[in-house]
């Protein structure tokens, strides 16, 4: 069944829930489709289905600020050894060169890691543990985590949403405007094919009458 079939198929609280818990455990290091669960819920309440998008993304936004804080705490206490058993346990995400990889983008861009971060897959689960294995202040963390929360979760939501309603009335526009256009289509073919057949008709030459034989010519 999918992702969004299955949203469809609960109540509209069940769907707050369960868009939160998995962003959240997604945030704090376990590798689920977040992003997956919320465009699908996002798209799912431009449909009339009963989930309130404000409420979805404060849920989608809680859900990511908490994951990432937890993420942040296990990750300062755990330390390194966390990133080795999280790579013995999820080789294809938390590789080597993957956590290489994190190292880097926090070196470099500090605090915005966990901004950006959001919008990367491969980020958005390493941002919350590795933020505390590399023992960034907390103060700062809290900033970014809070701010890319409200901006990815919020963002995604609204974009999703407004997208899924201009989608739908283009959409039933469409179906109109289609509809005219093949009646006219239909209606031109058959008068041009109408008018051809009578010009056709008017040009047309008329066979020569064989002359009579006379009876008396052998």
């Amino acid at each position: 069944m999918h992702v969004q079939e299955w949203l469809d198929s609960v109540p509209a609280v069940a769907v707050y829930a369960v868009v939160s818990l998995v962003i959240g455990l997604e945030s704090l290091g376990i590798p689920l489709p977040g992003e997956i669960v919320l465009v699908s819920a996002a798209l799912m309440s431009s449909q009339h289905s009963g989930v309130d998008p404000v409420v979805l993304g404060v849920c989608a936004t809680a859900g990511a600020v908490i994951g990432d804080s937890i993420g942040y705490a296990i990750g300062r206490k755990g330390g390194r050894p966390l990133l080795a058993w999280l790579e013995r346990r999820f080789p294809s995400h938390f590789s080597e060169a993957h956590v290489a990889t994190a190292e880097r983008s926090f070196e470099k861009w500090g605090m915005w890691a966990v901004f950006f971060g959001r919008f990367i897959a491969l980020l958005r689960i390493f941002a919350g543990p590795l933020a505390g294995v590399l023992r960034m202040p907390y103060w700062k963390f809290l900033i970014a985590n809070v701010l890319g929360g409200i901006v990815w979760a919020g963002g995604t939501t609204a974009v999703v949403y407004y997208v899924g309603i201009v989608a739908e009335d283009w959409l039933k526009r469409f179906s109109w405007l289609g509809l005219v256009a093949a009646v006219v289509i239909g209606l031109g073919s058959f008068l041009l094919m109408r008018r051809r057949a009578k010009r056709n008709g008017s040009t047309a030459t008329p066979a020569p009458e064989a002359e009579p034989v006379p009876a008396d010519q052998p």
